[in-house]
C-alpha cells in the first residue's frame, strides 16, 4: 500500500471519527432554529427620531440593556438580542409560549411620571370645553369612570428614581392588584420632599402618558415607598411592574417585523422534515446501488459519510464556535436534501468518466485514476459557483434563510471532500486488494448525435414567450404577486380541533369589520386556516374564532407580521442578493474558461430560469418571499452546473479536435454529457419531489420552486445557455 493511500485512509478515518464525535447526542449537539421549535423572531425599531445625532447610538445601546432585562426576567433561555443596521434591534426567544406577555414586556416604554394636580374643578370644566389653563395638560383617569383632570405639564419626579417594582393586593375591597414601589435612597429623599409641600394636594401617578391614579397627599411620605392603584388584571400588573423595574426605555419603539412558530408547528415541521430527508435519501440510494451497482455502492458510502460530516461539522461549529449561529432550520433540512442531489452529481460524473475511459480501452487502475481526475474540475467549479449562492443568501438573508445557507455551504465542503477524497480512496483500497477486475454499470442513454444547435431558434422563441407570460403574470397581479416578506402585511395560521369551511370563517370575520382577509386551507390538512391581512389582525380574530366557534378548540401555529418599511428592504435586499449572485457566477465562470461568451450565456441561462422559476409560481397563484428567492438562488447555483459541466467538455474538446467548428464541438458536447445532465437532474428531482410531497406546507411552495427550476435548468443548459456561446462567438 502506497503512502498517499495510508495518508488519505487515515485521513478519512479521522474525519468520521471526528464528525462521530461532535455528532451524537444529536440533541445536545444539533441546535435547532426557532422555526424547528417554536419561538418568537422580532426585529424591533427604536424610533430616534427625535433623538439628537450625537445621542442616537446611546439611546440604542441603553434599549437594547433595558430589553436584555426584561427578557431574562421573563425565563427565556437562550435568547439573542442584538443590534441590526442603526436603530433596530433583533430579538430572538425560543420556546416562548406567551405571545401576548412577550409583546407587551418588550414594547412599554414604562416610563413613569409624578405631577401635580390642578385643585379647581372648575378649571377642569374650562378645559374640557376647551380653555386649557397654561402650564396645564388635560389628562383622563385610567378607570371606568374616566375623570378628566389638569395635569401640570412639567414633572415633578421622574421614575428613574425608582428602585423596585412588585405586584401586591389591595387589603380592602375586592382585594385588586396593585404595585408597589420603592425609590432609591436620592428619589426617597426627593418624593419626601415633594409630597411635603404639597401635603392636601393630588398627585398623579402617569405611565406612558396614561394616568393610573391621582391619590391625595394626606401628610408626607418619608418611608421612600408609593403605589400605583388602576383598573388592571393581575397580568398586566406584573407586566408594568417588570417594566418599571428594569427601568424606562429611553425611546419608543415599535415591532417591525415578527415571526412567532408555536411548539406544535415546529414538532410538525421536525416530523415533516424527517421523512422528506428519509424517503428522498432511500430513493437516492436505491438508484445509485441499480444503476452502477458496485460504484454505486461505493457511492452511497461516500453519501453516507456525507450526510455523517454535514451534521459533525454543525455540532462541532455549535460546540466550538457557537457564535456562528449554525441553527438547524426547516430550509437547512432542505439544504441538506438538495446537498444529497448535488454529492450525486459528483458521483455520477465520477462514474461516467470511468466509464468513458474502461470503453477507451484503459486498463481499471488507470481508468479510475483518470475518471476522477478529469471530472475534478467540472466538480470544483460547480460546487464552488453554488457555494457563491450560499455565500449571497448568508449575507442578505435572516433566520432560517441563513441556517439554509450554513448548511448548503457545509454540505458543499463535505460533497467535495466525499466525492474527490472518500469515493477515490475506496477504489483504490479495493484495487489495491485486487479485488476490482470489471465494473458493469447499466446505461439509459447510449452514445446520442441529436443537432441540438440547429433548433435554437424556436427554442429562443420558447423560452421568450415563456418569460414574457411570467412577467405579465406577476405585473397584472401586482402586490398580490408577494408574500408578507415583501408585501408587508400579516399571515396567522391555526389549527383547528374540527375542520371549518373556509366559506364560514370568511363569513363571520366580515360580520365582525374584517372583510379585508384572504383565507387559505389545503386538502391534505383540512383543520389547518391560513389567514393573510394587511393589517394586524389577530386579536380582533382570537376572539372571533372564541365567541363564534366555542365548541371548536384550536392552537395558534404561528403570527408572521412585517412592516412595509421592512418588505420593503427586504424586497432590497432580496435583488440584491440576485443581483451579485449572477454576478458573481459571471466573474468565475468567465475567469474559469477565459471567454466572457461562456459566462454571458450562462447567466443569461441562469435569468432564464429564475424568471421562469418566479413567473410560473405566480400563475398557478403562489406568492414570492423569501423561501421562494431562497430556491431561486438554489436554482441559479444548481443550474450551472449543467452549464459547466458541457462547458468543460467543450473545453477538453477543442483542445482535441483542432479542426472541427466550434457548433460541432458544442453539438458533441451536449450528446456526450446528455446522459449525465438527465441522471443527475432526475436523481435531484427525486429529493425535490420528496419534499414536495412530504417536507410539510411550510416548504411546499419552495419545493415547486425548485421542481420548475430544475427541469428549467436542464432545458436552458442545452436549449439556451450552448447555442448563445455559439451566436456570439461569430460576432
Amino acid at each position: 500500500m502506497n503512502k498517499n493511500l495510508k495518508y488519505r485512509l487515515l485521513l478519512v478515518a479521522g474525519v468520521i471519527l471526528a464528525c462521530l464525535y461532535f455528532s451524537f447526542p444529536l440533541n445536545e449537539k444539533i441546535n435547532l432554529g426557532l422555526d424547528l421549535k417554536g419561538g418568537m423572531h422580532l426585529v424591533i425599531k427604536v424610533e430616534t427620531e427625535k433623538v439628537p445625532d450625537n445621542q442616537k447610538d446611546d439611546v440604542v445601546a441603553r434599549a437594547m440593556e433595558i430589553l436584555r432585562n426584561r427578557i431574562d426576567a421573563l425565563g427565556v433561555g437562550e435568547t439573542l438580542i442584538q443590534r441590526q443596521g442603526q436603530d433596530e434591534i433583533i430579538v430572538q426567544l425560543p420556546g416562548i409560549t406567551d405571545r401576548d406577555k412577550a409583546l407587551s414586556v418588550i414594547g412599554k416604554v414604562a416610563q413613569l411620571e409624578f405631577r401635580l394636580v390642578h385643585p379647581d374643578p372648575l378649571q377642569v370644566k374650562n378645559a374640557v370645553a376647551g380653555n386649557v389653563p397654561p402650564g396645564y395638560i388635560l389628562k383622563y383617569l385610567k378607570k371606568e369612570e374616566n375623570e378628566p383632570i389638569l395635569v401640570e405639564d412639567k414633572v415633578a419626579l421622574s421614575g428613574e428614581m425608582v428602585k423596585d417594582a412588585r405586584v401586591d393586593f389591595a387589603t380592602t375591597g375586592f382585594g385588586e392588584p396593585k404595585i408597589s414601589l420603592s425609590f432609591s435612597s436620592t428619589g426617597a429623599r426627593d418624593f419626601a420632599e415633594l409630597t411635603q409641600k404639597h401635603v392636601g394636594e393630588r398627585l398623579a401617578i402617569i405611565v406612558d402618558d396614561e394616568v393610573y391614579s391621582a391619590p391625595n397627599i394626606r401628610e408626607a411620605i418619608s418611608s421612600g415607598t408609593a403605589e400605583i392603584t388602576g383598573v388592571f388584571s393581575v397580568e398586566e400588573a406584573s407586566v408594568l411592574a417588570l417594566a418599571l423595574r428594569s427601568g424606562s426605555l429611553p425611546a419608543p419603539m415599535h415591532v417591525e417585523e415578527e415571526r412567532t412558530i408555536g411548539p406544535l408547528l415546529g414538532r410538525d415541521s421536525i416530523h415533516a422534515g424527517i421523512n422528506a430527508i428519509l424517503l428522498g435519501v432511500a430513493a437516492v440510494f436505491l438508484f445509485m446501488l441499480i444503476y452502477y451497482l458496485l460504484s454505486g455502492f461505493i457511492a452511497d458510502i461516500a453519501l453516507s459519510i456525507n450526510l455523517l460530516m454535514i451534521v459533525g461539522i454543525m455540532g462541532f461549529l455549535n460546540t466550538m464556535l457557537p457564535a456562528s449561529q449554525a441553527t438547524l432550520t426547516l430550509p437547512g433540512i432542505a439544504g441538506i436534501l438538495l446537498t444529497l442531489g448535488m454529492a450525486v452529481d459528483a458521483n455520477v460524473l465520477i462514474n461516467e468518466r470511468i466509464r468513458e475511459e474502461l470503453t477507451a480501452g484503459r486498463p481499471m487502475s488507470i481508468a479510475v485514476n483518470n475518471g476522477f481526475s478529469r471530472a475534478f474540475s467540472a466538480i470544483f467549479d460547480s460546487n464552488l459557483t453554488t457555494l457563491i449562492a450560499a455565500f449571497m443568501l448568508y449575507q442578505f438573508g435572516s433566520g432560517p434563510i441563513k441556517g439554509f445557507a450554513i448548511t448548503l455551504t457545509i454540505g458543499i465542503i463535505s460533497t467535495l471532500f466525499t466525492g474527490l477524497t472518500v469515493s477515490k480512496t475506496i477504489f483504490e483500497l479495493i484495487l489495491h486488494y485486487r479485488k476490482l477486475k470489471t465494473l458493469p454499470m447499466l446505461q439509459f442513454f447510449g452514445n446520442t448525435k441529436i443537432d441540438f444547435i440547429s433548433k435554437r431558434y424556436f427554442f429562443y422563441a420558447l423560452s421568450l414567450g415563456l418569460i414574457m407570460a411570467s412577467l405579465v403574470g406577476i405585473w397584472t397581479k401586482k402586490q398580490d404577486a408577494y408574500g408578507i416578506d415583501f408585501a408587508g402585511g400579516q399571515l396567522q395560521e391555526y389549527r383547528f380541533k374540527q375542520p371549518i369551511p373556509a366559506e364560514d370563517i370568511r363569513n363571520q370575520l366580515k360580520k365582525e369589520g374584517l372583510p379585508e382577509v384572504i383565507i387559505q386551507q389545503f386538502a391534505s390538512t383540512p383543520e389547518n386556516v391560513i389567514i393573510r391581512s394587511s393589517e394586524d389582525t389577530f386579536d380582533k380574530v382570537m376572539q372571533i374564532f372564541k365567541t363564534k366557534f366555542p365548541n371548536n378548540k384550536f392552537e395558534v401555529l404561528r403570527v408572521e407580521k412585517v412592516g412595509p418599511v421592512v418588505g420593503q428592504h427586504l424586497r432590497q435586499r432580496a435583488l440584491w442578493a440576485i443581483i451579485l449572485a449572477l454576478g458573481g457566477i459571471l466573474v468565475y465562470v468567465g475567469f474559469r474558461f477565459k471567454h466572457f461568451d461562456f459566462a454571458a450565456a450562462g447567466v443569461i441561462a441562469l435569468l432564464h430560469d429564475v424568471f421562469l422559476g418566479a413567473g410560473i409560481l405566480v400563475l398557478l397563484g403562489r406568492q414570492i418571499d423569501l423561501l421562494v428567492v431562497t430556491a431561486l438562488l438554489t436554482i441559479a447555483g444548481y443550474s450551472i452546473n449543467d452549464t459547466i459541466v458541457i462547458y468543460d467538455r467543450v473545453r477538453e474538446n477543442m483542445l482535441k479536435t483542432k479542426k472541427v467548428n466550434l457548433k460541432d464541438i458544442i453539438n458533441l458536447s451536449v450528446n456526450q454529457t446528455l446522459g449525465r445532465t438527465i441522471l443527475t437532474s432526475s436523481v435531484t428531482l427525486l429529493t425535490v419531489i420528496a419534499l414536495y410531497l412530504f417536507g410539510g406546507e411550510v416548504l411546499n411552495t419552495f419545493a415547486l420552486c425548485l421542481l420548475i427550476g430544475f427541469i428549467s435548468g436542464v432545458y436552458s443548459t442545452v436549449f439556451i445557455a450552448s447555442p448563445l456561446v455559439l451566436a456570439w462567438h461569430k460576432k
